[in-house]
Parts: C-alpha cells; sequence; structure tokens
C-alpha cells in the first residue's frame, strides 16, 4: 500500500460512503429511495469537487441531501489526506513520516516540515474564507429568502464557492444575480483565493504582516507565488476580454445585457471558467469562439495545493517557458532570474501529455456510445469533468448511462492527479542503474 495508492483509495471510499448516503430515501425530496446513477454521479462530483449535475440539487434533494453534499465538498476540497490528518490532530494523536509523505504529495509541497502547524494553518484559513463569504452572502439572500433559507444558501454556497465545486441551489445556478456587484465581488474572491493554493495565500498573508508591522526586512517572494500571481492575473484579464469581445454580439448570453451586466458577466464568465464551475449566463447558448475560449481556461484551471483542477498555472508557465528557451536557444528554462529544474520540466510534459491522453480517448468513447451530441458539446463536458469546472452546455441529463459512468471516472482522474493514477496503476518509480549514450534525432 503505496503513498498514492492510500490517497486514491481514499478518495474512493469517501465515493463510496457519498453514495450510499445518497441513496437513503431521505436525502431526496420524494423520500423516496435515490436512482443509484444519480447517488454516484452526485457524490463523485461532490468528493471531486467538479459541480457536475444530473438533477437540480435545490429541489431533487431535501436538506439532508444537500447537507451530505455540502460535507462531501468540504472533504473532497480539503483532500483526504488532509481531512485524515486533521481528524488525526483532533485525536490528539501524532502522525509519523509515512503520513507527512502522504500529505507533501497531496499538497504538492517541496519539503515535509511542520505538517501538523501547515494543516491547522489551513484549517483557520478556509474557515475564515468562508464565514467571510457566509457573512458577506447573507446582504443578498436574507432580503429575498428571510433568515433560515438565507443563512443555508449563503453558507451552501459560501462552501461550494471556495473549494470550486459550482454546486448551486439554484436551477440557473447564479443567472438571477447578473447585476450583483456583491455577487460578482464574493464569489470570484472565494474561488480565486481557494485555488490559487495555501502555500501562496501563506505567503501573501507574511508579506502584509511585515508591512503593517513596519518590518525593515524586505521579503523575497518565492517563485511558486510570482508565477501563479502573475499567470493569474493575465488569464483572468484575457479571459475578461475574450468573452468581451466574442459574445459581445450574442443576444442569448450578453448582447442583451447593459454594458454594466456584461462587463460583471464577462468577469464572471473568465474567473468560473478556472475550475469554479458557476454561471451567470447560459453557457449552452455561448458562440462556438466563447466555448472553445472557456474549454482552453478550464484545461489550465487553477494553481498547485488549491482547491481547483486542470493542469495548472505553473504547468502552462513551464511548457510556455521551455518554448521560450527553444526559441531564444537557450538550453535552460529561467523565470524571474531562477533556473527551473529538468525534473520539473519533465513533470510538466508528463502532466500535459496524460491529461490531454485522457480527455482524447475519453471524448472518443463518449462520441461513440451518444454520436447524437455535437463534438464541442463532448469536448466541452469532458475537458469540464477532467478539469474538476462542472460548467455544462446542458447535455450532461441527456447522456446516456455509459457516458455518465464515463465521466464519473473522468472527474476522479482530474481530482487525484493524473500521474499519481498512472503511478498507482504502473507502481513507484525506481531509480535506473543503467545510464545510456546520447543521440540526437530530429523535432518538429
Amino acid at each position: 500500500m503505496t503513498v498514492s495508492r492510500t490517497i486514491c483509495l481514499g478518495f474512493l471510499a469517501l465515493i463510496v460512503v457519498g453514495t450510499l448516503l445518497l441513496l437513503l430515501p431521505f436525502s431526496t425530496t420524494s423520500g423516496q429511495w435515490n436512482d443509484p446513477l444519480v447517488a454516484l454521479f452526485t457524490a463523485t462530483s461532490a468528493v471531486c469537487v467538479t459541480g457536475h449535475i444530473v438533477v437540480d440539487t435545490g429541489t431533487y434533494f431535501s436538506r439532508w441531501g444537500q447537507g451530505i453534499i455540502l460535507a462531501l465538498i468540504q472533504v473532497g476540497g480539503l483532500g483526504y489526506m488532509m481531512s485524515t490528518t486533521f481528524l488525526l490532530l483532533l485525536l490528539g494523536r501524532k502522525f509519523g513520516l509515512r503520513d507527512k509523505i502522504a500529505l507533501q504529495q497531496s499538497l504538492d509541497r517541496r519539503k515535509m516540515q511542520g505538517s501538523a502547524r501547515l494543516v491547522q494553518s489551513i484549517i483557520s484559513t478556509i474557515i475564515l474564507f468562508e464565514l467571510t463569504g457566509l457573512f458577506a452572502m447573507l446582504w443578498v439572500f436574507v432580503p429575498n429568502y428571510g433568515w433560515s433559507q438565507g443563512l443555508w444558501l449563503s453558507l451552501f454556497h459560501s462552501v461550494s464557492a471556495w473549494n470550486n465545486a459550482g454546486f448551486s441551489l439554484f436551477s440557473d445556478s447564479l443567472t438571477g444575480y447578473q447585476s450583483s456587484w456583491l455577487m460578482h465581488l464574493v464569489v470570484p474572491a472565494l474561488v480565486i483565493f481557494g485555488g490559487i493554493g495555501y502555500e501562496t495565500l501563506f505567503e501573501a498573508y507574511l508579506w502584509g504582516r511585515d508591512r503593517i508591522s513596519g518590518k525593515a526586512e524586505r521579503m523575497i517572494f518565492s517563485l511558486n507565488f510570482r508565477v501563479v500571481i502573475s499567470t493569474t492575473v493575465v488569464l483572468l484579464s484575457m479571459g475578461t476580454v475574450a468573452f468581451f469581445l466574442t459574445e459581445i454580439r450574442n443576444p442569448a448570453t450578453l448582447g442583451s445585457l447593459n454594458l454594466k451586466q456584461q462587463v460583471l458577466a464577462a468577469w464572471f464568465q473568465s474567473m468560473t471558467a478556472r475550475t469554479a464551475g458557476f454561471n451567470s449566463i447560459d453557457v449552452g447558448k455561448m458562440s462556438t469562439a466563447g466555448l472553445f475560449m472557456t474549454i482552453a481556461l478550464m484545461f489550465v484551471g487553477a494553481s498547485p495545493g488549491g482547491t481547483g483542477g486542470g493542469v495548472k498555472t505553473t504547468t502552462l508557465r513551464i511548457l510556455a517557458g521551455a518554448t521560450r528557451a527553444i526559441l531564444q536557444g537557450r538550453e535552460d528554462v529561467c523565470m524571474y532570474e531562477r533556473e527551473i529544474p529538468i525534473s520539473m520540466i519533465l513533470k510538466a510534459i508528463g502532466v500535459f501529455l496524460g491529461s490531454i491522453t485522457a480527455v482524447v480517448i475519453i471524448t472518443t468513447l463518449i462520441a461513440f456510445t451518444d454520436p447524437e451530441i455535437g463534438f464541442i458539446q463532448i469536448l466541452f463536458e469532458v475537458v469540464s469533468a477532467f478539469a474538476t469546472v462542472g460548467l455544462s452546455t446542458g447535455i450532461t441529463t441527456s447522456l446516456s448511462a455509459t457516458a455518465k459512468l464515463l465521466l464519473v471516472l473522468t472527474m476522479y482522474m482530474g481530482r487525484v492527479g493524473i500521474l499519481l493514477l498512472m503511478t498507482v496503476i504502473l507502481g513507484d518509480p525506481k531509480p535506473r542503474k543503467v545510464h545510456y549514450p546520447e543521440e540526437s534525432l530530429l523535432v518538429g
């Protein structure tokens, strides 16, 4: 039982438990036993913080069922190893080297020191942000739904946004709040901060603390912080402009809105494509250019160590840096006056190619099982599932049972990570004792 197998089996166990709970009659508003496929699909989507749905969460599931989904989202966003480590700390038990290694791999950390303190800091950060989101959303929901329902709506959407899950209790997601400045600030803030990674958040906190306290020493940001922040800002900005330009003449999305609502909707769509899954416009009515732009942003996803999916912003920057190095005739990849290790470059290539391969295979299989659905819709659905986004053009409910099971597998692969899953299948890599002579070949 290797560390990678422990993580993968842990997520499977969470999905099984969630499926069994959602099968029970008290989880549905009808009081009847749930459809096994609906229970499995919903539990997988919640644990993998995807947001794909085959039924309306707000009307199909009872308050108990919604609570189970919310718990699965929270545990899935934390990750299996983080949740079990936190449980050990609550029970007052110490965790050994194996637990530290598993936690290091699950969070993609560079070191193992301070694992217990890190878990405590992460839990505190989660509570702080989710409570802040809850209190902010009360101003939106309570006037329309009263304190009881408004409090539940605020809690559900705050947790869902922080974990980049995209689950909503409204049948049209957040389309009804296109003109709400507060919702277009609170939800994106939760999604972005939840997706940029805990180490990046902690560095920003330390920098702010030093500035406020007037500390004379200048803090040097890590390469990870610089790459994550700069790439996130660029992708959000370019995405907003791209969606505004591609959809402004589409009356079914932005064309019928005023300028304020158009800017808000374009910003929201750019943000939500980064693995959030909420939507303030009808995704199924977007233009082909808008859908393809969303696919590209979904595939990139969030950042390492966060609650989002995708190939991650750092992978994109490493591959872009490698391409630039080749064009400049260099044999090393440098960013911000730092050289990237060859192991990181190989890992980025492996993540990218493995993800592309998985998306191509699943898309081909669903196109074979459901030939009546258009290619762009199938590709959109598969990338959304693999990147744990949850956006859909509206075809999820009409897919065949086989296609839905393929999406379940896709969401699972996207959550645990393609390289981690391949390690489980092929076994942990072993160091080579033989090194072969180099020889070049033609490329490109």
